[in-house]
């Protein structure tokens, strides 16, 4: 009879790390999603020799990713997490949205326990398919006991939630931290960490999406660039968006016009943060300024406005 604690729970979600092409040799044109994450276990021996089980949340793309597959995830995870027997959980997923599905889990929940995002960038049928070796290390990573929190472990790296970022659209090292902020490595199925993780915020709770996904606030994401004008944020004015979030230039600084509209939009209740474009660094917060979103990325801020919203 084996202890209790040192089963480790995986969550399936579709994605490439799921997908399959008639060609080996087609690391492009696969179609995501194809095998449940039952089968994706079974083809790896590697780990035989622990506890696991498993379970398909959902099989989509992600970039279809929705509110209502984060709701079901955030749901489902708080289950296992709640059990005494489970020491980690693993989560397969899509590279495309996966930082911020990772964020969004960590600002929810900020688990006691590992939760650890995984992925690949080519599908399973690929002649070097490296979705086997990142499930082996997220596993490994989520058996780590004295590990919390949202974890993402891919080719060889583990970054936090807050950190990470997909900052190639092809390579197998797809993903980075900020400011190379990188928690650790897996090396040869040991989990070596370089830092410790900084203190998280509370975890806000299920109950701020308890409301239906379909009546989440609207939050939109729009970029400061050359020529930038108020057009685009006047017609998300006119859909009813709640709240924008904009990517500016440098440190989050906005074109005259479109700083105007975004103005406009927050003295008529539309929440606004300002974030940057940069792939790393904070902006600044000014007396003068739009609400600053600090060291967050756009889709970060958006996540974070859109909790803050959820909350009203």
């Amino acid at each position: 009879m084996q202890n209790k604690g040192d089963l480790i729970v995986i969550l399936g979600t579709g994605g490439t790390i799921a997908g399959t092409a008639a060609d080996p040799g087609d690391n492009v044109g696969y179609k995501a999603a194809q095998l449940s994450v039952e089968q994706l276990i079974a083809s790896l021996p590697g780990l035989a020799g622990r506890r696991l089980e498993t379970e398909q949340v959902a099989q989509i793309d992600s970039k279809d990713m929705d509110f209502a597959t984060w709701q079901q995830l955030a749901e489902k995870l708080a289950q296992h997490l709640a059990r005494p027997e489970v020491s980690g959980i693993v989560i397969t997923h899509g590279t495309d949205t996966l930082e911020e599905t990772a964020y969004f889990l960590q600002r929810l929940l900020n688990p006691v326990k590992p939760v650890v995002i995984t992925a690949a960038m080519r599908p399973a049928t690929s002649l070097q398919s490296d979705g086997p070796q990142n499930l082996l290390d997220a596993v490994a990573v989520a058996a780590q006991a004295h590990v919390a929190g949202v974890l993402v472990a891919f080719a060889g790296a583990i970054h936090s939630a807050e950190q990470v970022r997909k900052v190639h659209s092809y390579r197998l090292d797809a993903f980075a931290s900020a400011e190379g902020s990188r928690l650790g490595v897996v090396e040869e199925g040991i989990v070596r960490w370089l830092a410790r993780r900084p203190s998280a915020p509370a975890a806000l709770g299920l109950a701020r999406i308890s409301r239906p996904a379909a009546q989440w606030p609207r939050v939109q994401i729009v970029m400061n660039h050359v020529g930038a004008d108020g057009a685009v944020v006047e017609a998300l004015l006119a859909q009813g968006v709640d709240g924008l979030v904009v990517a500016g230039t440098g440190n989050g600084s906005v074109a005259s016009p479109l700083e105007a509209a975004l103005r406009q939009a927050h003295e008529q209740g539309v929440a606004v943060l300002r974030s940057t474009r940069c792939d790393a660094g904070p902006v600044s917060a000014a007396a003068d300024a739009l609400p600053s979103a600090g060291s967050l990325s756009p889709v970060k801020a958006r996540i974070e406005l859109l909790l803050t919203l959820l909350a009203d």
